[in-house]
């Protein structure tokens, strides 16, 4: 049986660059964007040219590299390099450029920004392109690794158990020299006197870190982790009880193709957190209103106000009463159950009794740091109530109701999450499918980078790549090209958006701190 015939690898042959590439490939598409761009404008970095020394490779030669890079989950600036040497994909790209692994991975550092912008230009583009429609809009994050581990993350607790041992095993140490000393083993003494130097140098650290957390600066920044790899990144919850070392990707997506519409990075979890990415999220679809579909984890007060006063319609799911914060009420006399009268500025209990306020703001700061404004509502009533022991529970008084300075917009949550359970229950479709993808399918469940900026960069360049993808599987590769030639990307939207973005961000700070101490 005859076989298929190989070709002799010293035959010569004639053949160009394109002729190797299909007119479908997705080079042509990253060709196309990158070429159509003004990468100055979008606040790239661009080497000077100079008349001494090497030249410098263009700025467009990088990001087309990195595309085609993150497209094919390859992020290492030395497996990068590599491809430019056998990968004919990328010669075609680079037109047979290569540079060197510590340019490429430089680009990435210094352009964190641009990155970010990149971002924020794609999303002009999916709006031009009437992908996204800026109407639904589904809010939710997922934990990336920091490249930081467990072991150089230290919590005020786990400083403190790290000097407990070095106290104890130091005391240990010392009578362990005393009894050396009276039996003459000079080896052993040695040995001993060494390991107490080297605990004493471990005091030393965990004294300083300490010292770090307990000072002014820690205290104005909530700063109550230290990471000694990666200084931002900081320990959360991952899942259930599971806590990693790692970066919250924050992400808006458009419930008409499933495209990322805003993005951001932080370092702590979800619970103060809707604010900003409803508002980016608005910035650059530059609409007036959208509805917003969040899950459980986003329900705060102050958050979902914020988002109120920005004209952001929230549907929010609310947390489950757990059955130890009743404090031995009955579920039939939870808050819930108790009817508020906004014009009188009085509940009225299952009871028919009314209960009054004296108008006196109290501040509560139990709130992870997010302390807020509230009134107390109590009746005389409760001493002669006859299911007083339903409603109080353990408290020896009279029932007590505390209503939040951000009650009315929680109330108006609650009351349209309740009225719109088939549209919330899309929320999961919307947005979950994403993070699979970017996780589980392509790999990145982690970060390359240091630092929150750099961080924040990668993250949204990962989400620009996203849409990039999913925009050439709905359109096509040569539609693509088509309406990327004809498109007019409008440069000052961004930093229209972006200082827009700041400002509405900076009201809303403010508009927190008068609540605050309104009273």
């Amino acid at each position: 049986m005859e076989i298929i015939a190989s070709t002799n690898r010293h035959q010569i042959a004639f053949s160009s660059l394109e002729d190797v590439i299909a007119q479908d490939n997705v080079v042509r598409v990253i060709e196309a964007f990158v070429e159509h761009i003004d990468l100055k404008q979008v606040g790239f970095i661009i080497a000077d040219l100079k008349t001494e020394g090497r030249p410098a490779f263009n700025a467009k030669v990088f990001l087309k590299l990195y595309f085609y890079g993150y497209l094919n989950g390859l992020r290492s600036s030395r497996k990068l390099e590599r491809e430019c040497m056998r990968n004919v994909e990328v010669q075609w790209l680079l037109c047979k450029l290569a540079p060197n692994y510590h340019s490429i991975a430089d680009f990435r550092k210094i352009n964190a920004q641009a990155l970010r912008n990149t971002f924020k230009l794609f999303v002009l583009f999916l709006k031009d392109a009437d992908l996204v429609t800026g109407e639904t809009i589904a809010i939710d994050g997922t934990k990336v690794r920091a490249h930081n581990s467990k072991k150089n993350n230290f919590s005020p607790a786990k400083i403190d158990r790290h000097l407990k041992y070095i106290e104890e095993k130091t005391n240990a140490y010392l009578q362990e020299l005393d009894s050396n000393d009276t039996k003459e083993d000079s080896i052993k003494v040695k040995e001993v006197t060494e390991k107490i130097a080297r605990l004493a140098k471990h005091k030393i650290k965990y004294t300083i870190f300490k010292e770090e957390l307990n000072s002014p600066a820690a205290a104005a920044n909530n700063q109550t982790q230290i990471s000694t790899t990666d200084v931002d990144a900081r320990a959360l919850l991952v899942q259930g009880q599971v806590v990693e070392v790692s970066y919250n990707v924050q992400t808006a997506v458009d419930d008409k193709h499933k495209l990322v519409v805003a993005t951001h990075t932080i370092n702590r979890n979800d619970r103060n957190a809707l604010s900003a990415i409803a508002i980016e999220a608005k910035a650059n679809l530059n609409v007036s209103t959208f509805t917003a579909l969040i899950d459980k984890g986003y329900h705060n007060g102050g958050e979902l106000h914020c988002c109120k006063e920005n004209n952001i319609t929230t549907i929010c799911a609310s947390p489950e009463i757990v059955n130890s914060n009743l404090h031995g009420t009955t579920p039939e006399y939870v808050v819930s159950h108790f009817v508020y009268d906004k014009t009188n500025d009085t509940y009225q209990c299952p009871q028919g009794e009314i209960l009054r306020t004296l108008g006196t703001w109290h501040k509560k700061t139990r709130e992870r740091n997010t302390g807020f404004l509230f009134k107390k509502y109590r009746t005389p009533k409760c001493k002669t109530c006859p299911v007083k022991h339903l409603c109080t529970g353990r408290a020896k008084g009279g029932r007590e109701i505390e209503r939040s300075q951000y009650a009315e917009a929680v109330e108006e949550n609650n009351k349209r999450y309740q009225q719109n359970q088939q549209l919330y229950r899309k929320r999961q479709e919307i947005n979950e499918h994403i993070f699979g993808t970017i996780k589980r399918k392509w790999g990145y469940s982690y970060t390359n980078l240091k630092g929150l900026e750099k961080v924040n960069g990668e993250m949204a360049f990962i989400m620009t790549v996203y849409n990039f993808k999913r925009c050439m599987n709905i359109l096509g590769i040569e539609n693509m090209i088509a309406k990327i030639k004809n498109w007019k990307p409008n440069y000052k939207a961004i930093a229209r958006h972006l200082l827009k973005w700041m400002h509405i961000n900076a009201i809303t700070r403010i508009r927190k701190n008068q609540l605050k101490f309104a009273a």
